[in-house]
């Protein structure tokens, strides 16, 4: 069976990076929507929702998925596995909990369970680093945090505003945007705002339907 899967980020970069992942398996999974920044608007199966710079999987973006007629079953797909998020994140009505070091073939395969109805809660086991996907900043360097990070700041959020978004420590966020302004080489937050903008670090409001990968 091929599964129809909408891939949900507000940033392109991350969502065509996230199909680019998947081109190798078009007998399997069917690429509906690219969404960012907008709801889905065709039937899907899997709504395939990734939390990089998104808030988690507990919030109303999520809520909003599952509310949607148009989508049948939602999956989370993220780094943060804190028990008690995975917990309140399945009880709102997700039914994947997926972790970004899946391999592409894991990935599908979990996609393929939530599709068919299965709960799947899916982290890699002894692994930590992203393995597929894509994210802005990655050809500079920047670690997926780093640059989940940075791309907040462009957003115009506060430190404690992004540390509320991504349930990460006061501390832990100035250490990643110490790290990443060295690798950017910019030495204040405006000019780390001026990078991240010249860098397609803004949220998009686009849809592209169809998977580009696929193209031509």
């Amino acid at each position: 069976m091929v599964i129809r899967v909408a891939l949900v980020n507000d940033d392109e970069v991350v969502v065509r990076g996230l199909d680019a992942m998947m081109r190798s398996y078009p007998h399997r999974v069917e690429i509906v929507e690219l969404v960012a920044g907008r709801q889905v608007s065709r039937p899907v199966d899997v709504a395939l929702y990734d939390t990089f710079g998104m808030g988690q999987g507990n919030g109303p973006a999520v809520a909003r998925l599952i509310a949607s007629p148009q989508v049948r079953q939602v999956a989370v797909y993220t780094w943060n596995f804190q028990p008690w998020l995975t917990r309140d994140t399945l009880n709102q009505g997700v039914r994947g909990y997926l972790s970004k070091s899946l391999p592409a073939a894991r990935l599908v395969d979990a996609l393929g369970a939530i599709a068919s109805g299965q709960v799947v809660v899916s982290p890699a086991r002894n692994r930590s680093s992203i393995v597929g996907g894509d994210w802005p900043g990655r050809e500079e360097g920047l670690t997926a945090r780093e640059a989940e990070v940075l791309s907040l700041i462009t957003m115009g959020l506060s430190n404690q505003d992004i540390a509320e978004r991504t349930l990460l420590s006061i501390n832990s966020i100035k250490s990643y945007i110490r790290s990443a302004y060295r690798k950017i080489d910019v030495d204040s937050r405006s000019k780390a705002v001026l990078w991240g903008v010249e860098h397609g670090m803004r949220a998009d409001r686009v849809r592209i339907h169809g998977s580009p990968a696929r193209e031509g």
